[in-house]
């Protein structure tokens, strides 16, 4: 069977399924599959696939079919400049949480030697895309999560920063090791009620824990500024992703502990989703 026939069927099965990027996926998948660039799919369409390869194609457009996210199918995800190993027991970055890479790369452009904790790190992708662009800087991570853990240290490795990252097993509300410069967050920020009306690729696969916020969406978000506020050296920096309909409530909270609120930033849909405070002596 031609490469051009093999796409063209998985595109029939997508398009029937309602996937909004069928012809995308399909030849992304097959890329996978035969273990060549899209690019060489593209330009060579004419070639013949092996039946091993078409049974393995076959297979991951039948699991795409059923909403499973391509990240998940690809093992690999872009997020900021890198590539990242993503599977199931992780979060699959997204494109607005970029935001908290740039605001910390904007924010500390004339400062060296950070020292910086993520808290809920999943795949590293903020902490490790901070690591790579700055490299006086040095971090620690933790996260609930044992799958995070060996995901984030095979992305650490892959990056090539595995010596500036310490990361630990632990809920927050457990850790007190040190004193940091800056706070980041992406934590779970979804009312318990609402989880079910997010999009079904979302909640049938992506991992509950990663987006799970309990019953108001801020009981993470919570114990993360009461926390932070122990953890932050005075005039460090929290850098937290909230959802869209958070600020107050959260403004309020990081007063609360001692927090002064720099700004909100935007993100590209232009809903506000990034807050950035500043720890101030009691």
């Amino acid at each position: 069977m031609k490469l051009e026939t093999a796409i063209q069927n998985a595109y029939q099965i997508l398009k029937k399924k309602d996937i909004k990027t069928a012809l995308l996926d399909s030849e992304i998948l097959l890329s996978v599959a035969i273990n060549k660039s899209r690019e060489y799919i593209i330009l060579n369409s004419n070639l013949d696939i092996s039946d091993k390869e078409y049974f393995y194609y076959q297979k991951m457009v039948n699991q795409r079919s059923k909403g499973k996210p391509i990240a998940y199918l690809t093992e690999k995800k872009f997020f900021w400049k890198y590539e990242f190993y993503v599977n199931e027991k992780v979060l699959i970055p997204r494109p607005d949480t970029e935001i908290i890479v740039e605001q910390v790369l904007k924010i500390y452009k004339n400062k060296n030697n950070i020292n910086f904790l993520d808290i809920g790190f999943g795949s590293g992708c903020i902490l490790l895309s901070v690591l790579k662009e700055r490299k006086d800087f040095k971090a620690t991570g933790i996260d609930i999560s044992n799958h995070a853990l060996k995901v984030c240290k095979i992305n650490a490795y892959k990056l090539g920063v595995k010596n500036r990252v310490r990361l630990i097993k632990s809920d927050i509300d457990k850790f007190s090791n040190g004193k940091y410069d800056l706070i980041i967050s992406n934590p779970p920020y979804i009312k318990n009620f609402d989880l079910k009306y997010l999009e079904k690729d979302v909640i049938k696969f992506e991992p509950r824990l990663a987006l799970d916020g309990g019953l108001d969406g801020i009981s993470e978000i919570r114990k993360i500024i009461k926390k932070s506020s122990e953890l932050i050296k005075n005039g460090g920096k929290l850098v937290l992703e909230i959802a869209y309909n958070q600020k107050e409530e959260v403004k309020l909270l990081l007063k609360k502990n001692n927090f002064y609120i720099n700004s909100v930033v935007r993100d590209l849909a232009k809903n506000e989703r990034c807050i950035i405070s500043t720890k101030t002596k009691k």
